[in-house]
């Protein structure tokens, strides 16, 4: 069975998690999705906040092998590869999504050699992250597995909604559930307790 394992900081998840998600949907048996926390970033909505964004995403789209799963969420993808391994099993086909721009950035992960080789990358294209030679011959040389997705995501992000509250960025219940829960305004940077 081939598992796409997709975890992401989903701060909050916008059209090009959305366009991800579709494009796995048509290649993967199984897409796990969760949201988690980046040691590399500092997050502006509390982790439960994330997760239930990204779990009304996934259900938004009707696709029945796309599914949130909490329990792989952790700091560290290759405690989240352990986990998935304990649910269907370590001889499955994982591959484990990621954006063009962590490519260089992977390296410094947690146990990231063993992460690698348990592993396929699959790379989507981000606008802004060109996709190098070199990057790609580290990789290969660290005995990586990858594949370059053909498509580009859109070109949004997160950051970029966050710094400009752009409402065309996010989806319609990701959109809905900002407004319901009082998010990313300038005082919404603090706890869920200090908000109105």
């Amino acid at each position: 069975m081939k598992i796409a394992l997709f975890g992401t900081s989903a701060d909050p998840p916008t059209a090009a998690h959305q366009a991800i998600l579709e494009w796995l949907a048509q290649d993967y048996d199984q897409v796990a999705v969760w949201a988690s926390d980046n040691p590399f970033k500092a997050h502006q909505s509390p982790l439960p906040d994330r997760l239930a964004m990204l779990t009304l995403l996934v259900q938004s789209l009707g696709y029945g092998h796309i599914q949130v799963w909490p329990e792989l969420s952790d700091r560290r993808s290759l405690l989240s590869l352990q986990r998935a391994q304990s649910l269907w099993g370590p001889q499955q086909d994982y591959s484990l999504v990621i954006g063009s721009d962590l490519i260089q950035q992977i390296h410094q992960w947690y146990q990231a050699p063993q992460l690698l080789t348990a592993v396929t990358l699959v790379i989507f294209p981000r606008p802004g992250y060109p996709i190098k030679a070199a990057d790609l011959a580290a990789l290969t040389q660290r005995g990586a597995r990858y594949c370059l997705v053909p498509a580009q995501a859109p070109a949004v992000s997160s950051s970029r909604y966050r710094q400009t509250q752009d409402q065309t960025l996010i989806p319609e219940p990701v959109k809905d559930y900002i407004q319901r829960h009082h998010l990313y305004l300038p005082w919404a940077v603090a706890t869920p307790e200090q908000r109105p």
